[in-house]
Parts: C-alpha cells; sequence; structure tokens
C-alpha cells in the first residue's frame, strides 16, 4: 500500500503541473507583444533612473517616446543633447536644443560663517533634521549639511566637504535634478554651463536678520545690482537673483563681484566649496572677465 507521505507528494507534484501548464497557456495566449524599438530607445538612455523626464525611470520615458507622438525626444536631462539626438532618429521625432545645465549648491553657510541655534545629533539625514524646528542653523533657508543630496544622487556626482558643504563634481553631474529635488531647504539649484556667478545664499530674511545669522548671506544691500550695467541682477524678497542666461550674453566685466561685502555673489566656480573661492578661482572662473577684481575669500 502506498504511504500517505508518497501520495501527498504525487498529488502536489501532479497540481504543480497542471498549475504550470495552464499559466503557460495563459502566458501565450494573452501576451502583450512590446514594441522591441522601446528596448533600443532604452539602451541609449543613460539609466540613472532619476526620474528628470518626468517619467517613473528610463524604462518609462522609452515606452512613452515611442507609443506616444506628443512626448518630445529631448526629456532626457542627463542624456543632454547627444541622446535627444539619437532618440529623435530612432522615433522619427524633431529634437528641440537642449542647455547643458549643472547643479550648484546656493550657500557658504560653513562651520565658522554659519550660526547654530543647537548641536544636532539625530539621523544623519537633511529631511528627518529639517523636522525639528527647521534644523541646527539660525539660517532657516542654510543648508544643513548631513548629506542627503549626496546619497540621492544617482551619478554620484556629489561629495560632502570637510565644511560641512557639499560639492558637485562637474564632471560627473548631468544636471539631472534630484538632488535640488531632495534638498528641504531648496539650497540646491540648477544653473546654465558658462554661467559667470552665482549667489551663494538662499535667505529671504532682512539684511541684519540675515548677516546675524551667517556672516556669508545676502544682505539685500543691491551694490551688485546697482554695479551691473546690463541690468541682470534684480532683487527678490531681499535676495540677488542674477539672470545667468544675460549675464553670459553680455557680461564681459564681472564688476558685481568686487561690490558685495559679505562676498555672497560670486563667481561661478565648479568643483569647490561655495565660498572658497579665491582671486586664482575668479580669473579661472571668468576667463572673459579679466578686468573683473575680487579679493581673496
Amino acid at each position: 500500500m502506498m504511504s500517505t507521505s508518497v501520495l501527498i507528494l504525487l498529488v502536489l507534484t501532479t497540481l504543480g503541473l497542471l498549475f504550470g501548464f495552464i499559466l503557460a497557456f495563459a502566458n501565450k495566449k494573452f501576451a502583450i507583444e512590446v514594441n522591441p524599438l522601446i528596448h533600443i530607445v532604452e539602451d541609449v538612455l543613460p539609466k540613472g533612473q532619476c526620474g528628470a523626464c518626468g517619467y517613473a525611470g528610463c524604462m518609462a520615458y522609452a515606452e512613452a517616446v515611442v507609443m506616444n507622438p506628443d512626448v518630445p525626444p529631448n526629456l532626457c536631462i542627463p542624456g543632454k543633447e547627444p541622446v535627444a539626438k539619437a532618440v529623435a532618429e530612432m522615433t522619427g521625432k524633431v529634437a528641440a536644443a537642449v542647455e547643458p545645465r549643472i547643479a550648484q549648491v546656493c550657500c557658504a553657510g560653513v562651520t565658522g560663517k554659519a550660526v547654530k541655534n543647537y548641536e544636532y545629533h539625530g539621523v544623519e539625514d537633511c529631511v528627518a533634521a529639517n523636522l525639528l524646528f527647521g534644523g541646527p542653523k539660525t539660517c532657516s533657508y542654510g543648508c544643513l549639511g548631513l548629506g542627503t543630496c549626496v546619497k540621492k544622487c544617482p551619478f554620484g556626482a556629489m561629495t560632502m566637504s570637510e565644511e560641512g558643504l557639499p560639492v558637485i563634481d562637474p564632471e560627473k553631474c548631468t544636471g539631472c535634478g534630484v538632488c535640488e529635488t531632495v534638498c528641504p531647504k531648496k539650497v540646491i539649484a540648477m544653473m546654465p554651463l558658462g554661467a559667470h556667478v552665482r549667489v551663494n545664499c538662499k535667505s529671504k530674511d532682512k539684511g541684519a536678520v540675515a548677516r546675524k545669522a551667517c556672516s556669508a548671506a545676502c544682505i539685500a544691500c543691491t551694490l551688485c545690482m546697482r554695479e551691473c550695467p546690463h541690468g541682470a541682477i534684480k532683487m527678490e524678497n531681499n535676495l540677488a537673483v542674477v539672470d545667468a542666461h544675460v549675464c553670459i550674453e553680455k557680461c564681459t566685466d564681472a564688476k558685481c563681484l568686487a561690490k558685495c561685502p559679505t562676498k555672497a555673489i560670486r563667481p561661478a566656480v565648479l568643483g569647490i566649496v561655495p565660498g572658497t573661492e579665491s582671486q586664482e578661482a575668479v580669473e579661472k572662473a571668468c576667463s572673459s572677465c579679466a578686468k573683473a577684481s575680487t579679493p581673496t575669500a
């Protein structure tokens, strides 16, 4: 007589084979054919899965750009113009020009310049620290320096400096914008490549308040705005805002750099800690602005 265990084994094996055949038949019967062009397009994308295109990853964008005639071929920001042209050729679409851009850290509030309200010893995450009274810095707009942007960068283009601010590697940064999205203080922004100057501050406090919280803050003195002959600088909510496109197109003498009393507006030098731009860095950043004169930080 067949033992109970053997009988159970035979029954389970039979059921497994039966369900296997049913699933195989269903898979073949209801299979949805995928346009092979989708995978071809996906292969040329950077695979950063950054979502800068507005879709949930490279595969989702590849499917959208192939199947939907209204989806443009130039949405992959990390891929820049070469990828946009390749996708356009594959899909038979016209790719508009893609402006190269790079991330910038709009804060120079390093230790010694930025005042702290308390010492933070919690989770090493900017979002978590921001939940605790907006973080340890007196300036409610400053970088918290816990490296959430560094950890989230899909291209490994960011590192944390000893000064407590993230540094962006211009060779690796694709301008995808993930760091800009995850920063709870919004101190990371995108700027076009070739920009002469940038503002290393995001504070919207009035001058005296901003200066008390951080010695590197923009104090809304308007000196830079008045010095710019091209109208590229405006004051918005007590903060200097530079129109990089006007600056790139018209500026040949960045006088605004020398006029800023706190050095909040600095040359757009890539790959260094904001606020550490020296005279040598000024000359390197603004080769077209040879006449610019900025004291060493």
